[in-house]
């Protein structure tokens, strides 16, 4: 059985838990069941108390019941919120899953465990969930988030991983690439933004950054593609651009999914991303561009190191400094061979070690692993 949010919203968890559900590999393998675990049915939906949540969360809960009482299941995978008022509404499925005495595989897109292994009720709360439980953790960065609850051993690491797309049709859309795939996409570069609007996300250090090289004269334009939030709506954006006087460098374009958000990486020239979200653990928006063969300048929050090594394939910029984001944009704005060796050199990376086959391969590893070995709680 497995547990886990399914979009919509999109967001890096409930990707990963779609391309799960929609794995050849896995649904041939195991008789699946799915318990959509989400209680947020828009972005807007997110860390807002609406009336029906109450409702989708006992509903799933029953859903899962009745799969326990019903079907047998060897294993439950669930993939919850570690921390915070996330895991108190999540800890439910596995505790219940406990009770039915099952091998339990918990798959960790978050973090922040480390904040509340102290508070009252975490300190014994998740302990309990965690006992002899194995985890799934995209890199070993994460690990001292949960060290003081889970042990080494019991840790298995399984990074994400995107499907690699033909762009050709966006780059028809686009119109803007040179033939010879040699120079630089535009003649003014253009830098790209793509997250919702959250200000741990790096969308106030990235306006801030890009008044300092305004002010040294530096030409660019910079897109901002992605939801409003209640810290940030479009109104709000376009007041911190206005103050910063970035009105004709500094452009929202909204939401862009499919077709358009290929078209939108393939339009850019650098792939920005200086997020210090508490909850960042490895950056899926990172690796679609490098799927389009950008340069990524990003920072070193969660397990995206393992992902953008500083000088290779990208720049690692200091979480929120707005001088050391400048700094890494100017970088690659002053030389336009180093933007097309690291977009190559990261296209290369993602191939080897990052794609949606080799991801579902390693989950699909350690998912037997925990069926053939081991006893039920």
């Amino acid at each position: 059985m497995f547990v886990g949010a399914l979009p919509p919203p999109v967001h890096g968890s409930s990707v990963v838990s779609l391309q799960i559900k929609n794995s050849k590999l896995i649904n041939d393998a195991f008789d699946c069941d799915w318990v959509n675990l989400s209680t947020s049915r828009r972005m807007d939906e997110i860390g807002k108390k609406t009336l029906v949540k109450p409702f989708r969360l006992l509903g799933a809960l029953c859903m899962e019941f009745w799969y326990l009482m019903t079907r047998h299941h060897e294993m439950c995978y669930l993939a919850i919120t570690c921390h915070g008022s996330g895991f108190l509404k999540d800890s439910p499925f596995v505790l219940m899953a406990k009770m039915f005495q099952k091998k339990i595989v918990i798959h960790q897109h978050n973090k922040g465990m480390a904040n509340d292994v102290d508070r009252w009720p975490y300190r014994w709360l998740l302990p309990f969930c965690y006992k002899n439980v194995k985890v799934i953790l995209l890199s070993w960065y994460l690990y001292p988030d949960i060290a003081r609850i889970v042990k080494k051993d019991d840790v298995f690491i399984c990074p994400n991983g995107i499907r690699v797309q033909d762009f050709k049709g966006a780059r028809v859309l686009s119109n803007t690439r040179s033939t010879d795939n040699t120079d630089r996409t535009n003649r003014v570069p253009r830098l790209l933004f793509l997250s919702n609007l959250i200000e741990s996300k790096g969308v106030l250090v990235l306006l801030d950054a890009l008044k300092i090289l305004k002010n040294k004269g530096y030409m660019f334009v910079c897109d901002f593609v992605g939801g409003e939030t209640k810290e940030i709506d479009a109104k709000r954006f376009k007041e911190e651009v206005d103050n910063r006087g970035l009105n004709e460098v500094a452009i929202y374009h909204g939401r862009k999914y499919g077709v358009e958000k290929e078209e939108a990486f393939e339009k850019t020239d650098i792939f920005v991303f200086p997020t210090y979200y508490p909850n960042e653990t490895f950056g899926l928006v990172n690796l679609e561009a490098m799927a389009h063969k950008k340069p990524v300048i990003s920072t070193d929050e969660g397990g995206i190191p393992d992902v953008i090594k500083d000088g290779e394939n990208g720049l690692i910029s200091v979480k929120k400094n707005p001088e050391s984001l400048a700094r890494c944009i100017r970088t690659l704005l002053d030389n336009e061979d180093l933007c097309k060796h690291m977009g190559e050199d990261g296209y290369q990376k993602l191939q080897a070690k990052f794609t949606e086959d080799i991801f579902v391969n390693t989950l699909f590893h350690i998912l037997n692993i925990v069926c053939i070995s081991g006893e039920a709680l």
